[in-house]
């Protein structure tokens, strides 16, 4: 069944697949066609989110197992909806003992039937980065014991981390010394500190305890992969979501081994499976029409509503505020390359040592380059094309045209960085890249998949979780897959942007909320307002800073700015109490610790981070923040017209342009969630449904309808194209308008953006002579727009 529109749940252990079960039909009197479920498959003990996966051959027992999650699907059959589930290829979770595969390996070293299974370098032992301290001073503290369960003697470091021991040394394993005893395993016990460098497994980004899948192998493939055939065969999913398409060695070539895996099971349904993939696509990055998927999961249409919701007045005004209150650079580019490097020199010195490496046996294996490129000419190549590598990666022959641009854009961005008189290694190491080039064709497609399987995690590490906490212009545009180097989007350009949406992925996801979100989408929907009043910003936080100046002291100026924009863009209201101090102190400490400036997660800086809490405590509920939140409420008053209209125009776009809409949990109503976890709290699911049964919230309700007019009229918004509508007058640039049709029925769309500037002291908008041209006659704006900020009509020719 093609998914008209889908429903995100995130399942742990307190909220199973029954709790799912149960609201399926308030889903279906809202009009949702199939769940959306995080990853179902066994995860670690407690997991919270599914994405550290153990047993990829079963599905989660603390979800409810197999039979529960059968329930769920067979349940949603029956009311006409489906399910697609996420899965994760990339990579598995490895700590806590619980994965019989990495124990294996373990235990039997590279002789295990699961050692191709992971993406380990076998010319030295297994690295396992888990002691607080150096070996030796962890056995002299006694922190390492050998204990025996299930007649098997293990390992035991810290009465927590669980080991096995070789099947040869099982007979005198507790009477043998054990640091005789370690010696002899396949694997070597080591401080955490030396992950870094040391490592000699693919990891996920700098996570220790997940470790790189092969599934480019076939074997490997068919294990991992077995349970979500069977359950599509027998009619219990309609579709997957990929996590970290990018991680892969050959994603394009998985993806259209997976379209073809599904294509061959025949269902009576005649369903063709849905298939997305999460792919974090840069500014101006074309995604591959071939490659057998549906599109993206919806990161780059997050972007693209989030841009278009900004003014661009703001540009400039707002990036000079920044770097007055700051010291920092106003633009994101500079952030941008101090991160990468940053990242590239603590955190990922291993696997660039590694890629080295790989292109250094490839240098020597080509006679023609022998003595002319050195190893350190390459690791100054490589690490210079790291550090402004436009995407996360290329692709190699199978994306021919897309990855040349991308390597020209790549060696125009580096010539700045190219020490004299190596040029010719950087082009070198590009050809390569390339798929051509000389040398041993094996040892160039190693190569080539370090670089790749390096270029991703840094972009990843160094923009997403470094830069944007270093970064303040406006935090709004500070979110996945987000080009904060760019306040706005032209109408006119994201309408080219959806033209082509309708032409190569009309299926696509849509989204402007998920569980990675670093601000909820009314978060980012309030903040946008700002973009549009810069200069009334200014006077505010300006006054802010005065008032607040004894209170801040000892907290950077660039921590209290991201402070005072994250309380604009989250408060909650006049109830706001211990709750979100809690939220936002949990926010604080992973900003200040993901910028690495004057936090880290390796050396945390309490003192400081302290005083950042006791910071937002005061202007949040301390006596001495009362001017503040006066001043708050009075913003929030008067820009919350725009917001709102924000709110409906971000929402009523997901619901209309060509794609598949998903709702994050809980979303329905105002989201003013911060970064995970706190955007994976609990949802109040009886205030949703009290609210959709009400049709008072505005929100909801403009969803509840536009999810009706997609049940009634699929094909429409299916299969319907995309044309915009030119707009006249004193508001053209605060209006996008477009039409779309199919076999006689029509969809008009007319949305309200930028607003602030419009506003009068009445909170009406001031339309004036503004006009939308449908069929070459003039429609006044502001009788479409008199109630709201959203405006839709279907029309259908008998």
């Amino acid at each position: 069944m093609t998914p008209r529109a889908t429903y995100r749940f995130q399942f742990h252990k307190d909220f199973p697949f029954a709790r799912a079960e149960a609201l399926l039909p308030y889903l279906d009197r809202l009009g949702i066609s199939h769940v959306y479920a995080s990853p179902i498959t066994t995860a670690a003990a407690g997991s919270t989110h599914g994405y550290d996966v153990i047993d990829p051959t079963r599905i989660n027992p603390e979800l409810g197992g197999e039979a529960a999650f059968r329930s769920l699907a067979e349940a949603a059959r029956g009311r006409g909806m489906g399910v697609i589930i996420d899965i994760v290829p990339n990579h598995m979770g490895v700590a806590g003992g619980g994965n019989r595969w990495w124990n294996d390996v373990l235990t039997h070293g590279p002789d295990s039937a699961y050692a191709k299974f992971f993406d380990i370098d076998w010319s030295r032992k297994l690295v396992l980065p888990i002691l607080g301290a150096p070996l030796s001073e962890t056995l002299a503290d006694r922190q390492i014991a050998v204990e025996r369960q299930n007649d098997r003697a293990e390992i035991v470091a810290y009465g927590e981390h669980r080991l096995p021991i070789r099947d040869e040394d099982q007979a005198d394993a507790e009477t043998t010394p054990i640091a005789e005893l370690l010696e002899r395993q396949h694997y070597r016990l080591a401080s955490w500190r030396v992950s870094n460098d040391e490592l000699n497994w693919r990891r996920f980004f700098t996570i220790n305890e997940l470790a790189g899948l092969r599934v480019g192998d076939d074997a490997v493939f068919e294990e991992t992969h077995a349970l979500y055939f069977r359950l599509y065969a027998e009619g219990l999913i309609d579709g997957v979501r990929i996590d970290h398409v990018d991680g892969l060695t050959d994603p394009v070539g998985y993806c259209r081994k997976l379209r073809a895996r599904f294509d061959a099971i025949l269902r009576e349904d005649g369903n063709r499976a849905y298939i997305v993939i999460e792919k974090i696509l840069a500014a101006d990055e074309p995604m591959g029409t071939d490659w057998g998927v549906d599109g993206t999961s919806g990161y780059d249409f997050m972007e693209e509503v989030s841009a278009l919701l900004h003014a661009p007045e703001g540009t400039r005004p707002l990036a000079d505020l920044w770097a007055q209150i700051s010291g920092r650079s106003a633009d994101f580019a500079p952030e941008e390359l101090q991160a990468r490097q940053d990242l590239l020199a603590w955190q990922f010195a291993g696997q660039l040592e590694g890629c080295v490496a790989s292109f250094a046996a490839l240098t020597a294996s080509a006679p023609d380059l022998d003595g002319a490129i050195t190893t350190p000419m390459l690791r100054r190549a490589i690490e210079r094309l790291l550090w402004v590598f436009p995407v996360y990666r290329t692709y190699g022959p199978d994306a021919p045209e897309s990855d040349r641009a991308i390597r020209q854009q790549a060696r125009d961005r580096v010539e700045r960085f190219i020490p004299p008189g190596e040029a010719f290694v950087v082009d070198q190491v590009l050809t390569w890249l390339s798929g051509d080039g000389p040398g041993d064709t094996a040892l160039r497609a190693e190569a080539v998949r370090r670089f790749q399987q390096l270029s991703a995690p840094i972009a990843a590490k160094a923009v997403e979780d470094t830069a944007f906490y270093r970064h303040g212009v406006l935090l709004s545009r500070n979110d996945v897959g987000f080009d904060a180097g760019r306040m706005s989007l032209p109408i006119a350009e994201f309408h080219d942007r959806m033209v082509g949406r309708a032409e190569r992925f009309p299926r696509a996801m849509l989204t402007t909320a998920t569980h990675d979100h670093k601000r909820g989408e009314d978060v980012r929907a309030r903040l946008a307002v700002l973009s549009a009043m810069p200069d009334e910003w200014r006077a505010m936080v300006e006054r802010w800073r005065t008032e607040t100046l004894g209170l801040s002291e000892g907290v950077e100026p660039a921590d209290w700015y991201m402070l005072i924009q994250t309380l604009v863009g989250a408060w909650p209201g006049s109830d706001a109490a211990e709750d979100f101090v809690e939220r936002v102190a949990a926010w604080q400490e992973k900003a200040l610790r993901e910028g690495k400036l004057r936090s880290s997660w390796e050396q945390p800086n309490t003192d400081y981070e302290e005083r950042c809490n006791a910071l937002a405590k005061t202007l949040i509920i301390g006596s001495e923040g009362r001017a503040f939140r006066e001043g708050l409420s009075s913003l929030l008053k008067a820009i919350a017209p725009a917001a709102a209209a924000n709110t409906l125009a971000q929402l009523g776009l997901r619901y209309t342009v060509p794609g598949v809409p998903d709702c994050y949990q809980g979303t329905e109503l105002a989201d003013l969630s911060l970064v995970d976890p706190d955007n994976r709290r609990p949802v109040d699911y009886p205030a949703r449904e009290a609210a959709l049964a009400g049709g008072r919230d505005a929100k909801m309700a403009l969803l509840a309808g536009l999810l009706a007019a997609r049940r009634e009229h699929p094909a429409l918004f299916e299969k319907g194209d995309y044309q915009p509508l030119a707009v006249t007058g004193h508001g053209k640039d605060r209006v996008l308008a477009f039409r779309r049709t199919h076999e006689g029925a029509v969809l008009t769309v007319v949305a309200g953006l930028r607003l602030w500037p419009l506003l009068t002291e009445g909170n009406r908008i001031d339309w004036r002579d503004t006009r939308v041209m449908i069929d070459d006659e003039p429609h006044p704006v502001a009788e479409m727009l008199a109630d709201g900020s959203f405006w839709h009509r279907i029309d259908v020719t008998p």
